[in-house]
């Protein structure tokens, strides 16, 4: 299959804007742990600080995966320019797979976020119970 030039510009803006997601994420990760007071640890704190080692984990790979597929994108461009045609090919085939493998880890890390918001829910319903004198539910 030959492809042109423009094939893998068509994959900066999405990248791009991919990148910048994934780095928002992490910001906001961040911020949630440095606004953890390390005194009020119990057992739900410990659960959530678990699951932002995990979060924090698969966001850094999301990145780093991204950077890759972007690099290789870039890489599949100045092959192409440089009229290695089929190296280009390739080239811009590993860019979407490491793109594919990036949007992977994104769902995982959504799936986890959502879990980390389940045990928060379950952890305020216990102690919105217990206050109006309910036995909490496990």
């Amino acid at each position: 299959m030959i492809i042109t030039l423009t094939t893998p510009a068509m994959l900066f803006p999405a990248v791009s804007l991919l990148l910048l997601a994934y780095t928002n994420r992490f910001v906001t990760l961040a911020s949630i742990i440095r606004n953890f007071d390390p005194k009020l640890e119990d057992e739900n704190i410990k659960e959530q600080i678990a699951n932002l080692r995990k979060r924090i984990y698969l966001i850094r790979r999301m990145q780093e995966a991204g950077v890759i597929s972007f690099f290789l994108c870039v890489l599949s461009m100045m092959a192409i320019y440089l009229e290695y045609q089929q190296a280009g090919s390739y080239i811009f085939g590993a860019s979407l797979v490491c793109l594919m493998y990036s949007l992977y880890l994104s769902v995982r890390e959504i799936t986890i976020s959502c879990d980390a918001l389940e045990l928060h829910l379950r952890y305020f319903s216990a102690n919105v119970k217990s206050k109006n004198g309910k036995k909490p539910s496990q």
